[in-house]
Protein backbone atom coordinates (compact mmCIF):
# COMPACT_ATOMS: atom_id res chain seq x y z
CA UNK A 1 0.00 0.00 0.00
CA UNK A 2 1.09 3.37 -0.78
CA UNK A 3 2.35 5.73 1.92
CA UNK A 4 -0.36 8.75 2.99
CA UNK A 5 -2.34 10.56 4.88
CA UNK A 6 -5.91 9.31 5.87
CA UNK A 7 -8.06 10.68 3.69
CA UNK A 8 -6.60 8.65 0.76
CA UNK A 9 -6.63 5.48 3.11
CA UNK A 10 -10.28 6.38 3.68
CA UNK A 11 -10.44 6.53 0.09
CA UNK A 12 -8.82 3.21 -0.66
CA UNK A 13 -10.84 1.29 2.04
CA UNK A 14 -14.01 1.36 0.08
CA UNK A 15 -12.26 -0.93 -2.60
CA UNK A 16 -9.11 -2.72 -1.21
CA UNK A 17 -9.91 -2.80 2.56
CA UNK A 18 -7.69 -5.88 3.39
CA UNK A 19 -4.72 -4.05 1.67
CA UNK A 20 -5.32 -0.37 4.29
CA UNK A 21 -5.92 -2.60 7.49
CA UNK A 22 -3.17 -4.72 6.41
CA UNK A 23 -0.61 -1.27 6.26
CA UNK A 24 -2.13 -0.20 9.84
CA UNK A 25 -1.69 -3.19 11.74
CA UNK A 26 1.40 -1.69 13.89
CA UNK A 27 -0.49 1.12 14.84
CA UNK A 28 -0.33 1.52 18.77
CA UNK A 29 -3.53 1.82 21.07
CA UNK A 30 -3.29 5.45 21.49
CA UNK A 31 -3.27 5.98 17.37
CA UNK A 32 -6.51 3.12 17.38
CA UNK A 33 -8.10 5.39 20.00
CA UNK A 34 -7.51 8.38 18.12
CA UNK A 35 -9.05 6.52 15.12
CA UNK A 36 -12.57 5.84 16.91
CA UNK A 37 -12.98 9.53 18.73
CA UNK A 38 -12.30 10.85 14.86
CA UNK A 39 -15.15 8.58 13.67
CA UNK A 40 -17.26 9.30 16.71
CA UNK A 41 -16.72 13.20 16.19
CA UNK A 42 -17.83 12.93 12.53
CA UNK A 43 -20.35 10.89 13.33
CA UNK A 44 -21.96 13.56 15.81
CA UNK A 45 -21.08 16.00 13.02
CA UNK A 46 -23.31 14.07 11.01
CA UNK A 47 -26.05 14.00 13.03
CA UNK A 48 -26.60 17.99 13.49
CA UNK A 49 -28.86 18.26 10.17
CA UNK A 50 -31.27 15.68 11.07
CA UNK A 51 -31.54 16.94 14.95
CA UNK A 52 -31.87 20.64 13.51
CA UNK A 53 -34.82 19.40 10.99
CA UNK A 54 -36.57 17.85 13.95
CA UNK A 55 -35.89 20.78 16.30
CA UNK A 56 -37.80 22.90 13.79
CA UNK A 57 -40.45 20.18 13.58
CA UNK A 58 -41.18 19.74 16.50
CA UNK A 59 -39.74 22.39 18.82
CA UNK A 60 -40.97 21.04 22.28
CA UNK A 61 -37.31 19.43 22.45
CA UNK A 62 -34.82 22.32 21.41
CA UNK A 63 -31.69 21.48 18.94
CA UNK A 64 -29.37 22.00 22.16
CA UNK A 65 -31.43 19.38 23.86
CA UNK A 66 -31.47 16.52 20.87
CA UNK A 67 -27.42 17.60 20.44
CA UNK A 68 -26.57 17.13 24.21
CA UNK A 69 -28.26 13.38 23.75
CA UNK A 70 -26.23 12.55 20.47
CA UNK A 71 -23.21 13.76 22.09
CA UNK A 72 -23.26 11.80 25.64
CA UNK A 73 -24.34 8.96 23.19
CA UNK A 74 -21.45 9.40 20.90
CA UNK A 75 -18.48 10.59 22.46
CA UNK A 76 -19.37 8.67 25.35
CA UNK A 77 -21.18 5.59 25.04
CA UNK A 78 -20.35 4.39 21.03
CA UNK A 79 -16.69 4.31 22.39
CA UNK A 80 -17.62 1.96 25.33
CA UNK A 81 -19.58 -0.29 23.42
CA UNK A 82 -17.23 -0.32 20.27
CA UNK A 83 -14.38 -1.43 22.72
CA UNK A 84 -16.87 -4.23 24.42
CA UNK A 85 -18.09 -5.38 20.26
CA UNK A 86 -14.40 -5.82 19.65
CA UNK A 87 -13.82 -7.79 22.86
CA UNK A 88 -16.59 -9.66 21.96
CA UNK A 89 -15.37 -10.47 18.27
CA UNK A 90 -11.56 -11.57 19.40
CA UNK A 91 -13.22 -13.37 22.27
CA UNK A 92 -15.27 -15.32 19.67
CA UNK A 93 -13.17 -15.91 16.87
CA UNK A 94 -11.56 -18.38 19.93
CA UNK A 95 -14.03 -20.67 18.60
CA UNK A 96 -13.09 -20.87 15.18
CA UNK A 97 -8.88 -21.79 13.46
CA UNK A 98 -8.93 -18.21 12.59
CA UNK A 99 -7.68 -16.15 15.68
CA UNK A 100 -7.93 -12.40 16.55
CA UNK A 101 -5.93 -10.44 18.44
CA UNK A 102 -7.84 -8.40 20.64
CA UNK A 103 -5.72 -5.33 18.99
CA UNK A 104 -6.66 -5.76 15.91
CA UNK A 105 -10.04 -6.90 16.61
CA UNK A 106 -10.06 -3.19 17.92
CA UNK A 107 -7.94 -1.88 14.43
CA UNK A 108 -10.54 -3.71 11.89
CA UNK A 109 -13.52 -1.90 14.02
CA UNK A 110 -12.11 1.33 14.56
CA UNK A 111 -11.16 1.98 11.12
CA UNK A 112 -14.27 0.34 9.39
CA UNK A 113 -16.42 3.52 12.07
CA UNK A 114 -13.94 5.84 10.45
CA UNK A 115 -13.59 4.77 6.83
CA UNK A 116 -17.74 5.00 6.82
CA UNK A 117 -17.32 8.43 8.27
CA UNK A 118 -17.79 10.05 5.47
CA UNK A 119 -20.72 8.40 4.07
CA UNK A 120 -22.59 8.99 7.37
CA UNK A 121 -21.84 12.63 6.33
CA UNK A 122 -23.81 12.18 3.07
CA UNK A 123 -26.57 10.27 5.38
CA UNK A 124 -26.47 13.30 7.43
CA UNK A 125 -27.08 15.98 4.86
CA UNK A 126 -29.49 13.70 3.15
CA UNK A 127 -31.80 13.17 6.56
CA UNK A 128 -31.80 16.29 7.37
CA UNK A 129 -32.38 18.62 4.01
CA UNK A 130 -34.19 15.75 2.04
CA UNK A 131 -35.97 13.77 5.13
CA UNK A 132 -37.68 10.45 5.31
CA UNK A 133 -37.96 8.62 1.93
CA UNK A 134 -36.62 6.70 -0.94
CA UNK A 135 -32.65 8.79 -0.60
CA UNK A 136 -32.53 8.59 3.19
CA UNK A 137 -32.97 4.55 2.57
CA UNK A 138 -30.50 4.42 -0.11
CA UNK A 139 -28.08 6.18 2.03
CA UNK A 140 -28.23 4.32 5.34
CA UNK A 141 -28.09 1.66 3.03
CA UNK A 142 -24.77 2.45 1.48
CA UNK A 143 -23.20 3.14 5.32
CA UNK A 144 -24.18 -0.07 6.46
CA UNK A 145 -23.27 -1.89 4.06
CA UNK A 146 -19.86 -0.38 3.27
CA UNK A 147 -19.22 -0.56 7.09
CA UNK A 148 -19.59 -4.54 7.34
CA UNK A 149 -18.00 -4.84 4.25
CA UNK A 150 -15.06 -3.25 5.66
CA UNK A 151 -15.34 -4.74 8.96
CA UNK A 152 -15.28 -8.00 7.80
CA UNK A 153 -12.35 -7.50 5.34
CA UNK A 154 -10.50 -6.38 7.97
CA UNK A 155 -11.28 -9.19 10.29
CA UNK A 156 -10.46 -11.51 7.63
CA UNK A 157 -6.81 -9.46 7.15
CA UNK A 158 -6.04 -9.62 10.60
CA UNK A 159 -6.91 -12.87 11.38
CA UNK A 160 -4.78 -15.65 12.01
CA UNK A 161 -4.59 -19.23 11.48
CA UNK A 162 -3.71 -21.64 13.90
Amino acid sequence: MRRGGILPRILQSWWAPREVVRGLSAMPEAGKLVLLMAAMLIFLIAQAPLHAREAQLDPSVPLEGRMGGALLAVIFIMPLLAYGLASLVALLSRLTPWRLRPEDSRLALFWALLAVAPAMLLWGMVAGLVGPGAAQILTQGLVGIGFVVIWAAGIAALARKV
